[in-house]
């Protein structure tokens, strides 16, 4: 709730919960990048309970999710004994895409996030050993202004 309530989700936080919309960000990735991939060809592993999927209404949302507090907190822990964090992640290998949640080390690129932070690590035959990162502030009505902002200059300058 409180995520939604900094504006950092959809008004019905399920949109970024189902795992649909990070999807959707795989999938525009690789097309730009001249992947022809298609959303079948993404595997999506969605972290939430189907009960919650399936709430009649965002407060039927969070009253099931409540029920579920002890397991997420049980696979948080689970990491946590083993020096990791929790993050969703969509990755894009060989033509084919996965979006799940994973445990990852404190070496990996992914495991310093915090609040609204995006990210992309791009590893290549460049970038093998040491992925090049791109990181910044993804949610938020500031950045989402600023980005609508830039789409309208950008139409105008384009007419």
């Amino acid at each position: 709730m409180e995520a939604q309530k900094k504006g950092f989700t959809e008004p019905d936080p399920r949109e970024d919960l189902n795992g649909m919309d990070v999807s959707r960000k795989l999938l525009i990735l690789a097309r730009e990048s001249g992947y022809p991939l298609e959303m079948e060809n993404i595997d999506l592993h969605s972290f939430l309970p189907e009960e919650c999927l399936k709430a009649t209404s965002v407060e039927d949302f969070y009253v099931k999710l409540q029920s579920y507090d002890n397991y997420f907190a049980a696979k948080r822990s689970a990491a946590q004994r083993e020096g990791k964090v929790l993050r969703f992640i969509a990755q894009f290998e060989n033509g084919k895409g996965c979006v799940s949640l994973q445990a990852v080390s404190a070496e990996h690129p992914f495991y310093h996030l915090s609040g609204s932070d995006n990210i992309v690590a791009i590893t290549s035959n460049f970038y093998r050993e040491n992925p090049l990162v791109i990181k910044g502030q993804g949610a938020g009505a500031e950045v989402t202004s600023g980005k609508v902002f830039g789409d309208i200059i950008r139409l105008v300058h384009s007419s």
